[in-house]
């Protein structure tokens, strides 16, 4: 078992084009042991967004903190909030915004990119 403390792990710009405004925390990575997945919290700005994205994996969404907006492939906004978890299937093209006044946070599970087929 490894155990974090998630407060002392910095938190890093999204450098990724299209990205506004958001850090990122990885806090369980495979150098802590794990083989097959990678949890990261994100912390978007009010006013920031991620990419308007698509990639070849799933991943699951856990809402911590405040509220923000999640875009969906046919690009609707559902504001979701506190409480609230959401599946991202892949290939579906998806954006996190924060139009609000408090940074919204939220993690994020997605398989280890060394394990996964097609690496994208």
């Amino acid at each position: 078992m490894k155990i974090n403390n998630n407060e002392l792990i910095p938190a890093a710009p999204v450098n990724f084009e299209g990205a506004k405004d958001v850090k990122m925390k990885i806090l369980i990575r495979p150098a802590d042991g794990s083989d097959n997945i990678i949890m990261r919290h994100f912390i978007i700005a009010p006013g920031g967004n991620t990419p308007n994205h698509r990639h070849n994996y799933e991943h699951v969404v856990k809402i911590l903190k405040n509220k923000g907006i999640a875009v969906d492939d046919a690009g609707n906004e559902h504001e979701i909030h506190e409480n609230q978890s959401l599946f991202v299937k892949p290939n579906e093209k998806h954006q996190f915004r924060n139009p609000f006044n408090d940074n919204f946070e939220f993690l994020c599970i997605i398989p280890n990119p060394e394990k996964r087929q097609g690496n994208n």
